[in-house]
């Protein structure tokens, strides 16, 4: 199989989820997985979701601190890299780790547990994606990752200031 590679990427509304791996030299690699393509890219996922989040001002630790400000998760905190596209991804294990894939919440259909103890993803678009962590698990991030999108969007939409617009007349 040939695998197609990419210097560099940001994380996009398209993108379903950003899959740890290995390559031939046993080198982690990142598979990316968007609605209609699949590529690779040399660096771990934790990295690209870091670049990504300072694409829009911001970092990954600035985000894993913003999620606790907001919905005090501190283990395993889901983030959100852009409020306004709808950018919400969640690791399957410590962000922290090289071998942590992220997962974009609005793409999840299904997910079930395998006799291995893995689970398997299934994407709104019919593709699936299989990670070594439990049902239990996976169930726990969707539920956490949903919990803090609401309570982010429900601070926003309260702070955001009243339309103060003054109709004027210019006939």
């Amino acid at each position: 199989m040939n695998l197609v590679y990419k210097k560099e990427y940001e994380v996009n509304p398209r993108t379903m989820a950003l899959v740890a791996g290995y390559d031939e030299q046993g080198q982690i690699i990142t598979e990316i997985i968007e609605s209609d393509q699949c590529f690779y890219l040399k660096d771990c996922p934790s990295k690209i979701v870091d670049h990504s989040c300072r694409y829009f001002a911001s970092s990954l630790e600035g985000r894993i601190s913003g999620t606790k400000q907001v919905a005090g998760f501190t283990h395993k905190p889901p983030i959100v890299i852009s409020q306004t596209m709808s950018m919400y991804f969640f690791p399957i294990i410590s962000p922290k780790r090289k071998e942590c894939s992220w997962i974009a919440h609005k793409y999840i259909r299904t997910y079930q547990g395998e006799k291995d103890h893995s689970t398997t993803i299934t994407f709104t678009n019919g593709a699936s994606i299989n990670v070594p962590v439990s049902v239990g698990m996976i169930s726990n991030q969707v539920q956490r990752t949903a919990q803090f999108r609401f309570s982010l969007e429900d601070r926003l939409k309260h702070s955001a200031p009243k339309n103060d617009v003054v109709a004027e007349n210019y006939a």
